[in-house]
């Protein structure tokens, strides 16, 4: 397939558009810890401090869940299998997130303080359990991550020319740095500002093609060119051999992979466990029913709008090129030319990077709190597991890039490898989600039924291929049956032991143990996950979770479907009209749900950060002089440190006796708590706020000179000399004046703190004796 765009546009989405997202996100995450005071722990670096409300969750949510694999592969089976194709793609991947909401849930009333699921397991069934669940949490990650990277690396050469080895170790960059710097909650950032992109592309997308193309010919248009595009190739399978049908044979049998797949690739996912400890009690609900009714709407109104325009123009690729998912990005460029290909390869690479943070933070959790912690230095501090969480990221980041070159070069494409990860990881399913629902689930069956359901699942698909195929070759076992059966297998096998095995010999475990044995060191956090916990609540969001998380997975998964099925049921122009305005309706109200929800739930801490902003230029504007040209005289700035020694108070004194007779001068009153870089980490906002109004309580006894009519008080926490030093930098002072002693003892001329301070500033320095 010829490339459409130069060499050097696919360069500038893998670096420039990587670059921008990393930094529009580090700008935010640093606007929150400036002027919110949000301090940077490791347990605001894994959990975003369990604060984030519904929007944020939801829409992190339906990014998270947006991969490469999304955008393509929807459209892709929507291309072989019509209308059947883009439901089942929506329908089968979207009521696992709706569920998952159950979960979340418990996971609230049960193990609040919990950072991983494994680190649950570990509570519940003990060392060895773990292990194997852990096993199965990595190779979750693993494989999403090889998929998003898979995914956007094909469509960046497909569409540019580039390398797609060369675009594969590219991407992960800039998701790297923002990671890094910003932790889960950069993350959150991130899939936001992602998750709005991908919407208003989805939507101009539908608008453009069904109501501004001429070769479409709107919604009649389209309708007219599928039933032509049926009776010229008949879909084997289909009711009539029709694409305005869901009643396809193959369409079913993907959606059963779809939706047994799946439920591995969030129930076995950490990344939507991370999002379940990050949110508010009270958000865990909305945000996962929100977020999958929301994320629907983007595959199945991409996929009736890219998929079948593909079909309706008569788009003719490869095997190849369609298992690398090239249905959407082709029909894009040949109905709104290079914008329209600047387009899907902008979201696609924007869905990777975003999605792809998210298994970063994953993986790292994952490797600091179950393999570092709890194998190799249980005592560990949280600077140190800040440490191994950086490295962590750095090293599966660039991993990503290696992983998704050796899929590519061993022949793996992108369908082959979303239809199999089921098989691979949905025996994990039943044992984890039974270890927090159920408290009779016997630890030995369920480890078992993990691991028989992987063996008895990969078995059966390996030998389905041969007996239908006489061959086991990536042609083979990539054929919908095989897979259908691997999949299927795998997930029954390890839920037919767990439960069985549990009534055969039940635990009575006391949940009470996880909130004994999971700690959260941050004090500020345990103390509101203590107060913001309400079981009378959590019990009624459980209820209502479960009534509308069934309703709803079963009107879409056997309701609406059977009904269609049943009857045969191939759509005339006036259900084809209802059905794509319903896609349109859909999408437009999730789109306002996720853009809007979350800056009406932020707008108070958005006000806050402008107002500080504000203030904060302000104060700059003042300390500069220029709020005054009238006078010629600028203002003499004097920084005087204060320990509350009446020797400190000496040098304030004789600041004011020096220049009484200055007609401008400010007088800064600094007092250092000293506080220590090793255990910085340890304190929250709470204890801060506390040390530092002591600090303003010893500057406000101090009883200035009459004279002294401009002075701002400070308090700082840290080294004192390293403190006084930089404030000096900062406000731009004129002079420091200051005791050669303070309070310590010293037996030289010069006092620690003022030997240190005149190695340290390069400013004028008046010591007094």
């Amino acid at each position: 397939m010829d490339s459409v765009l130069s060499e050097s546009i696919g360069y500038l989405v893998l670096i420039g558009v990587g670059l921008i997202m990393a930094l529009s996100v580090t700008l935010m995450v640093k606007a929150e810890t400036k002027w919110l005071g949000t301090r940077k722990t490791s347990e605001w670096f894994y959990t975003a401090g369990r604060t984030i409300k519904t929007g944020l969750i939801a829409s992190s949510i339906v990014s998270a869940w947006t991969w490469a694999a999304t955008l393509l592969q929807s459209s892709t089976v929507t291309y072989e299998f019509g209308l059947g194709g883009a439901f089942w793609y929506a329908a089968g991947a979207s009521i696992q997130v709706i569920l998952f909401a159950i979960i979340a849930i418990e996971l609230k009333r049960k193990a609040p303080m919990t950072h991983t699921f494994p680190e649950m397991i570990y509570v519940r069934f003990g060392k060895h359990s773990h292990k194997v669940f852990l096993f199965f949490a990595l190779m979750t990650n693993t494989i999403v991550t090889a998929m998003l990277v898979l995914g956007g690396a094909a469509v960046i050469n497909s569409l540019t020319g580039v390398d797609i080895t060369l675009a594969a170790f590219l991407i992960p960059v800039g998701i790297i740095l923002y990671t890094i710097f910003g932790g889960l909650k950069a993350t959150f950032f991130a899939e936001y500002l992602n998750t709005s992109f991908i919407f208003v592309v989805v939507l101009l997308f539908v608008t453009v093609i069904y109501f501004a193309t001429p070769e479409i010919g709107g919604i009649s248009g389209m309708y007219e060119k599928l039933t032509h595009a049926s009776l010229l190739k008949p879909v084997e399978g289909n009711a009539l051999g029709s694409y305005l049908t869901l009643v396809s044979i193959g369409a079913l049998i993907f959606g059963i992979i779809n939706i047994v797949g799946n439920f591995g690739t969030v129930f076995v996912d950490q990344s939507y466990w991370q999002r379940a400890i990050a949110s508010r009690p009270k958000a865990a609900t909305g945000g996962f029913i929100l977020g999958g009714l929301s994320w629907f709407a983007i595959p199945f109104t991409l996929a009736t709008t890219l998929g079948l325009a593909a079909i309706a123009t008569g788009v003719t690729l490869t095997e190849n090129e369609i298992g690398l998912g090239l249905v959407a990005p082709t029909t894009a460029t040949n109905l709104m030319g290079d914008f329209g290909a600047i387009l899907i390869l902008t979201i696609i690479f924007t869905a990777v990077t975003a999605a792809g943070s998210s298994q970063l933070v994953s993986v790292s959790s994952l490797v600091t709190y179950d393999v570092f912690r709890t194998y190799l230095k249980p005592s560990s501090s949280g600077r140190q597991l800040m440490r191994v969480s950086r490295f962590t990221i750095l090293g599966f980041g660039m991993g990503m890039g290696l992983l998704a070159s050796i899929l590519f070069h061993s022949g793996f494409s992108l369908q082959y490898v979303y239809l199999m990860m089921g098989i691979l990881i949905g025996s994990a399913v039943s044992p984890i989600s039974f270890a927090l629902l159920w408290k009779k689930t016997n630890r030995y069956a369920a480890t078992c039924a993990a691991i028989v359901g992987l063996i008895s699942g990969v078995s059966l698909w390996l030998m389905s291929s041969y007996f239908m195929y006489d061959e086991i070759t990536l042609s083979s076992t990539g054929n919908l049956f095989p897979l259908l059966i691997g999949n299927v297998v795998s997930i029954v096998v390890s839920l037919t032991i767990t439960i069985i095995g549990s009534i055969i010999k039940p635990e009575n475990f006391d949940f009470g143990i996880m909130k004994q044995k999971i700690l959260v060191v941050d004090d500020k956090v345990r103390s509101m996950l203590e107060h913001d916990t309400d079981d009378n609540l959590l019990q009624r969001s459980l209820k209502f979770c479960k009534r509308s998380g069934f309703s709803i997975s079963i009107f879409l998964v056997i309701v609406l479907p059977a009904s269609l099925y049943l009857t045969e049921f191939v759509f005339d122009d006036y259900s084809f009209h209802i059905w794509i305005w319903l896609a349109i309706i859909w999408a437009f109200t999730a789109a306002g749900i996720i853009i809007f929800l979350p800056l009406i739930e932020a707008r108070k801490s958005i006000s806050e950060i402008f107002h500080k902003a504000n203030m904060n230029s302000e104060i700059k504007y003042q300390i500069d002089g220029s709020r005054f040209p009238e006078d010629n005289l600028p203002i003499m700035k004097i920084l005087v440190p204060i320990d509350g020694s009446a020797r400190s108070l000496k040098a304030l004194y004789h600041a004011n006796y020096l220049f009484r007779g200055a007609a401008k001068v400010r007088i800064y009153l600094l007092h250092v708590i000293v506080w220590t870089d090793e255990n910085e980490e340890n304190i929250d906002d709470e204890l801060a706020l506390q040390i530092q109004e002591e600090g303003r309580l010893i500057l406000r006894s101090v009883v200035l000179p009459r004279q002294i009519n401009d002075y701002k008080r400070i308090v700082k926490l840290g080294d004192p000399a390293e403190k006084i030093s930089d404030l000096a930098d900062t406000l731009k002072v004129d002079m420091i004046i200051m005791n050669k002693k303070g309070l310590g003892k010293s037996t030289s001329d010069f006092g620690s703190v003022t030997k240190k301070v005149l190695s340290l500033t390069s400013k004028p320095v008046i010591l007094l004796d």
